[in-house]
């Protein structure tokens, strides 16, 4: 195993960010446990896996009376977990733990690198990292005789080039990032992702700290796709986000915690996941998502197991339950994203169903673009050079 790279020594040390840390509330709802298994994170071998040196290939089933599910924050609603703890007789801990997937990673690592426990038998992590983890060799893979709902997966989600047949992850829900704003502090209709940059809103902005989400927009606001990423491309994105920080333009940089000043009225625009603005509009309705002029991105969070997980056939029993159109359904009222299960949008009251952030039609699709596949040098070396602007 090689040493950390400094990106991810600095997610390490990082405060936790990303789809905001412990949600809105920060209480436990119904059978939602909202906090960490930080001992077991950092490499305690609690009650999963043994030793290094396990596979894939020689992957053997495990099962256990409890199930435990790491998560990122506003993305279940309150009655998913006690229902399949009914259905299933399980005893399940849902823990909003994952902040921003590099800090997760860092988090996970060691631990995963020697197949011990990482305090989850299934977590939740976007396309990237799926793809890091699969060719690491550190994932569990599914059996699809458990999930016969698998099925119901949408056509374009399910055979993705790091992840071919869906052998090793099912989504959860996929997205936008683009920018939101208050009008009532702005004083005027924001269009355009440079407005994160309009000297008039100097401390009242906020960017994700994350390279795919945070520079990947900085770049489409130069005309610089994503798609087509080079260094470049990304040393002179990551040159325009110093100069503002120089400036004092940024507020700071966030992970998901960017809603507690968002919905507090410190922030004027700021950089935003599409299904989080409808949630943080409970909190404050004036709060506005935007599709800027020069595009979106897209992304894909995916449910996986670790090669340590205690309790697979647990796992694939949950994903079996989310994947049936009624409770995906019954989550996505909550959790206003995209589903990836195939009819979720004939259930959905109207309001969502007629949502382009929920329900898109394929232009608004096609106004969001994803990174091209990194990498790895790529990958370690572009996200150092905005880890060392984005670092707090």
């Amino acid at each position: 195993m090689s040493d950390p790279t400094p990106e991810q020594i600095r997610w390490q040390l990082a405060a936790m960010s990303r789809r905001r840390f412990l949600g809105r509330s920060g209480l436990a709802l119904g059978g939602l446990a909202l906090g960490p298994s930080l001992l077991a994170a950092c490499g305690g071998d609690d009650g999963g896996g043994g030793g290094g040196g396990a596979s894939a290939a020689d992957f053997t089933p495990t099962t256990s009376d409890s199930l435990r599910i790491s998560n990122w924050p506003y993305y279940i609603d309150e009655e998913t977990v006690g229902l399949f703890e009914e259905a299933s007789g399980l005893s399940v801990t849902y823990t909003e733990d994952i902040p921003d997937n590099e800090e997760y990673f860092a988090r996970i690592r060691e631990p995963l690198s020697r197949n011990q426990d990482v305090g989850a038998d299934l977590f939740i992590v976007t396309d990237f990292l799926v793809a890091r983890l699969i060719g690491l060799g550190w994932l569990a893979p599914l059996d699809d005789a458990n999930i016969p709902n698998k099925g119901n997966l949408v056509d374009s989600l399910s055979d993705v080039g790091y992840d071919p047949d869906r052998r090793y992850s099912l989504p959860w829900f996929s997205g936008f990032t683009a920018i939101a704003y208050n009008p009532d502090l702005t004083g005027r209709e924001i269009t355009s992702i440079n407005d994160l940059f309009d000297p008039e809103f100097a401390g009242r902005v906020t960017l994700f700290s994350d390279l795919r989400d945070g520079l990947g927009l900085v770049m489409l606001s130069d005309g610089n796709s994503p798609a087509e990423a080079s260094l470049e491309t990304v040393q002179a994105a990551v040159d325009k986000v110093a100069a503002a920080k120089d400036a004092g333009q940024i507020r700071r940089f966030t992970g998901n915690d960017y809603g507690d000043d968002f919905v507090a009225g410190n922030v004027a625009v700021t950089q935003a996941y599409s299904g989080d603005v409808a949630t943080l509009k409970l909190d404050n309705p004036a709060l506005e998502f935007v599709v800027p002029e020069e595009g979106m991105l897209t992304f894909a969070d995916n449910m996986v197991m670790p090669l340590s997980t205690a309790n697979s056939t647990g796992a694939e029993e949950w994903m079996n339950y989310i994947y049936d159109p009624a409770n995906a359904a019954r989550i996505n009222t909550t959790a206003q994203f995209i589903s990836p299960v195939e009819g979720v949008g004939e259930l959905l009251p109207p309001e969502l169903a007629d949502n382009p952030l929920v329900n898109p039609p394929d232009d608004f699709r096609a106004a969001a673009v994803t990174w091209r596949a990194l990498s790895d040098e790529e990958d370690q070396q572009y996200s150092a050079l905005y880890a060392d602007v984005a670092r707090a």
